[in-house]
């Protein structure tokens, strides 16, 4: 009698790719999405680098406000100085005048009180007189391209936007990196890319230390 061989089964699917092409395919895979994923941001900052460079070219019309009020003199008249009713006083300026930012400065003196506020592009300076509540607000907005290069160095623009520049430079960093690792696996672009990389590296270095150092 003849006996019937299992014959082993085949696993059905796309085989294993060896590890050397999987990481090919990884680094492209991650390249080309995460280009995607901060094509905006990496616009953002290539665009603001050029306004900052060149401020000159860009020289906004400012626009400057005065604003005059009066606030309850009990928030500010009182012989302590820990008394002073900061956050009424805070929230009564954003609410009543439209103040924006953040507050940056709150200084007490015997005869008023200064509280600075910053933000992309903008400040107010207001001052409150101890004597009766009397209050002077300076408002000063620069305009958009102030607004998008403030932005950019991440001047007066809060924690949350710290964030995001701490995320952009991550993705950024992630899209040279796994650019970098495709060059590796084309054989008949490798030398030119690698060297090229090398000269553009050779090139900034030769210009700062022959026009900037």
């Amino acid at each position: 009698m003849e006996t019937n061989q299992l014959q082993p089964v085949q696993e059905r699917g796309k085989p294993k790719l060896p590890g050397r092409k999987r990481t090919a395919t990884f680094s492209r895979w991650l390249h080309i999405y995460l280009s995607m994923l901060s094509f905006l941001i990496v616009l953002f900052f290539s665009i603001t680098g050029l306004t900052l460079n060149h401020a000159e070219w860009f020289d906004g019309k400012q626009v400057e406000k005065k604003i005059t009020g009066n606030l309850p003199i009990a928030w500010v008249k009182t012989p302590d100085t820990g008394l002073i009713r900061k956050l009424e006083i805070v929230e009564l300026l954003r609410k009543k005048y439209s103040i924006k930012g953040s507050m940056s400065e709150f200084l007490i003196q015997p005869d008023q009180c200064a509280i600075s506020f910053k933000g992309p592009g903008y400040s107010a300076d207001a001052f409150v007189s101890r004597k009766d509540g009397s209050l002077h607000v300076t408002e000063l907005r620069l305009g958009l391209v102030a607004v998008l290069n403030d932005l950019h160095k991440g001047r007066d623009s809060g924690s949350a936007w710290s964030w995001v520049i701490d995320v952009s430079a991550g993705f950024l960093t992630l899209v040279s990196l796994s650019g970098l690792t495709m060059i590796f696996f084309m054989k008949k672009k490798r030398q030119a890319g690698l060297l090229l990389g090398l000269l553009g590296g050779i090139i900034c270095l030769a210009i700062y230390y022959l026009f900037a150092y």
